[in-house]
């Protein structure tokens, strides 16, 4: 019994050790405390990041209100603008194009002294657009090539609005020149984007830059029918047509020959707006009346030869 009782006091001395070196319990102050510190802590941060703009809201605000007066300025300059060009009777297109510069170069103003007003360094702003023009003008050398292209256009003046023009290869007529892109309408009613740097180093031809434009029209005949009289009957088709011109005086001259054929090439004037109506009338009466007056038209001819059997040869 002794031994049993001894055994006990030892665990008892072993297990009050234990439980005194365990960990304490959190008390409600300690949590309260930590959350405490923690949320100064964030706080403070923000409080650091925010502070700076809590002091320049009122820079910030008036910069705010200048930006959007300053677009309501510019709007009512390019109305304005609009206006004297009209009544100055400026080319539309130069117009248009010095219009669009214009713009451009305001809204980067504004944008510029908005930065300012915030107490962004000048000097930080000029690098900016620097950098920022060196590394557009790589990107976008084509582009620059075409705005380039628009400033040869108006100044040079090879073609204005409502001309009708070839320029690579497209026919139609011009309805305006942007900063990058002239466009056109074909025939058809297409819409042709072709870019400034292309109309400016193209060949251009121009079909409306003169009042007056010759209709050249070729008829083919029969070498055995009547020149002469192939001649009248086109030239009185001619003086049926309203919308040529007597001076200077249609023609009908000769052409190419061949063992078939003749070939007349007929001249007439008309005013530039009446070319195509002059050219499709022409060529169905001409045709219909050289059908009346029976000239022939050359046909395909093949001349077969072969030997008999007598040695005689016969076509």
């Amino acid at each position: 019994m002794q031994r049993f009782a001894i055994f006990l006091t030892q665990n008892s001395s072993v297990s009050g050790s234990a439980a005194d070196s365990a960990t304490p319990t959190p008390t409600m102050p300690n949590v309260i405390e930590a959350v405490s510190s923690e949320v100064e802590q964030t706080t403070s941060i923000l409080s650091d990041l925010f502070q700076p703009l809590i002091g320049k809201l009122p820079t910030i605000l008036f910069a705010l209100v200048f930006f959007a007066f300053g677009m309501f300025i510019i709007k009512q300059m390019m109305r304005i603008l609009k206006r004297a060009f009209d009544r100055s009777k400026m080319d539309g297109i130069m117009a248009s194009f010095v219009r669009s510069v214009v713009k451009i170069i305001l809204y980067v103003l504004l944008v510029v002294i908005v930065l300012s007003l915030v107490d962004v360094p000048m000097d930080s702003i000029v690098a900016v657009i620097a950098s920022a023009g060196v590394a557009v003008g790589l990107a976008l050398k084509d582009s620059l090539s075409n705005l380039a292209g628009g400033f040869i256009i108006l100044f040079s003046k090879p073609l204005k609005e409502g001309d009708t023009v070839e320029v690579d290869g497209t026919v139609g007529k011009v309805e305006a020149i942007s900063i990058l892109y002239t466009r056109m309408v074909t025939s058809d009613n297409t819409t042709v984007y072709i870019p400034n740097g292309v109309v400016a180093g193209e060949k251009i031809i121009n079909y409306t830059t003169k009042e007056l434009r010759r209709v050249e029209l070729q008829f083919g005949i029969a070498k055995e029918s009547d020149i002469d009289a192939a001649r009248q009957i086109i030239l009185h088709e001619v003086g049926q047509a309203p919308e040529a011109i007597a001076d200077p005086e249609p023609t009908v001259l000769v052409g190419s020959q061949d063992k078939t054929s003749v070939t007349l090439i007929l001249q007439v004037w008309t005013k530039t707006e009446l070319y195509w109506t002059l050219y499709y009338s022409l060529s169905e009466n001409v045709k219909k009346a050289l059908d009346r007056g029976n000239i022939a038209f050359p046909h395909p001819q093949v001349d077969i030869i072969w030997d008999s059997d007598d040695g005689d040869q016969s076509t």
